[in-house]
Order: structure tokens, then C-alpha cells, then sequence
């Protein structure tokens, strides 16, 4: 199967914590090709005091590297946005419009702390969708509050925040507990999109693996809808639930 969308990976070199040169970038495009997809949007982090990146920067190392990788037969479609960490510094952007969206303006990428959901969650999603921007939450299976329930986070759902599954954690990838938050939250339909979070080339045949554990849990349809239709709703501003 094909015509998969990725709208979370890090194939960008240099930049943050994913591949570190043009050919492990180039190599992880055409592993995920074989794998199945055919647009693959690169979300480099931007966080402070880790990950100093901001968007003429993000914007110029797309760049130098779609130039690199434009004359490779197998590249599927490149795009750019962010995995934007979510702090005062995320908004101070927003507000200013130096955050990465999704291609087409509809949709950005946000990342909570691991240990706790901060308090002004649910204030600062309701700015995003003031101002017509639906966040995507990336990787709510790895976030510790939500390992043995959604429920922190259900009515935010409801409200319009878009979950985004790390197919990794369905192979185990993280531990224990995201695994089965992962599948847990499958069986509730928390989830409207998947997404690969890859960081390296070897990280391609969990993907692969995962793929297959997602098709035998929800069936095609399902998979379709999370691997083609709602990313490809998202960067159409198209969303529903």
C-alpha cells in the first residue's frame, strides 16, 4: 500500500536530534518511500534551551537540503513545519507568526512535557483555535499523565485537539506504558491521525512493523483514514472528527 502522509519525522540534518547529514536524511525519505509514503513533512523541534531553532533558519536548512535530495529518483514529496514545545515562548511566536505550521496554514504541531500536562493547556489551545490554527498533538501515548487514561485530555478532544499517534509506540519502541496507552487510546478512536516520528534511517523497519500492527488492530479503513485521509484533511484545513 501507498499514498501514506507523514506529518512528524526529522530528516532536516543538523538542526535537532534527528539525522545529522544530507545522506542519512536522504536515506531515511527513501526508506519511508518504500515503506509506503509519499509526503513526508519534516518537523524539526523548536524549544528552548535545547533546540534553538526559529524559522528563517528551519526554512533555510529545508531548503539546502531539498536542493541536495532533488535529483534521487525514489524522494517522495518534501514539506516543512515544527514540533513546537509547548511554553510562553511557543505562544510569544504564535503571536508574532514565526511558528512553523503545516503547510497551508491550517494546523501546528505542539509537544507537551513528558512528566506533567502543563496548566495553561487548555487556555493556550483555545488561542490557537481563536486564531484558526487547530493543534496537533504530537505523541499523547508517551506523555506520563496519560498513561492509564485519556481522560485529562477527553474534553480537549472534543474541543477540537487533534491527536496524533506515534506509530513506533505500537512495537514497543518507548516501553511498556506507551505501548499500551497507544492501543488503549486506539480502541477509544482518540486518535484522528498517525504519524512515524522517525529519527534515523534504522528506524524505518519498526515503522514498517508498526504499520502492520496498526492495519491488524483497526483494519483498512481505519488505517487509511489515519495514514492518508485525515493528514492529508489537515493540510487541507479540511478537519473533522
Amino acid at each position: 500500500m501507498s499514498g501514506f502522509i507523514d506529518l512528524h519525522l526529522h530528516y532536516v540534518p543538523g538542526v535537532d536530534d534527528g539525522v545529522r547529514t544530507v545522506e542519512e536524511g536522504i536515506a531515511l525519505c527513501e526508506g519511508l518511500r518504500n515503506a509506503g509514503f509519499d509526503t513526508l513533512i519534516a518537523t524539526p523541534h523548536i524549544r528552548t534551551a535545547m533546540f534553538e531553532n526559529d524559522k528563517p533558519g528551519l526554512e533555510a536548512a529545508f531548503e539546502a537540503f531539498s536542493n541536495a535530495a532533488q535529483d534521487r529518483a525514489d524522494m517522495p514529496s518534501l514539506g516543512v513545519a515544527a514540533e513546537h514545545f509547548f511554553d510562553d515562548v511557543f505562544f510569544e511566536r504564535f503571536e508574532q507568526q514565526q511558528c512553523m505550521l503545516y503547510p497551508g496554514g491550517h494546523a501546528a504541531l505542539v509537544e507537551l512535557p513528558n512528566m506533567h500536562l502543563p496548566a495553561s493547556l487548555e487556555a493556550g489551545l483555545f488561542r490557537m483555535n481563536v486564531r484558526g490554527v487547530t493543534p496537533v498533538l504530537a505523541h499523547p501515548e508517551r506523555y506520563r499523565a496519560l498513561f492509564r487514561t485519556t481522560e485529562p485530555i477527553a474534553e480537549l478532544v472534543e474541543q477540537g485537539l487533534v491527536a496524533q499517534l506515534d506509530l513506533m509506540a505500537l512495537v514497543g519502541h518507548y516501553g511498556r506504558a506507551p505501548r499500551r496507552a497507544a492501543e488503549r487510546m486506539l480502541d477509544e478512536d482518540v486518535y484522528y491521525l498517525a504519524a512515524t516520528d522517525t529519527h534515523r534511517p534504522q528506524d524505518v523497519s519498526l515503522v514498517s512493523k508498526a504499520i502492520e500492527v496498526l492495519r491488524v488492530r483497526v483494519g483498512d479503513a481505519q488505517l487509511n483514514k489515519l495514514l492518508i485521509e485525515h493528514p492529508q484533511r489537515i493540510l487541507e484545513g479540511r478537519i473533522n472528527r
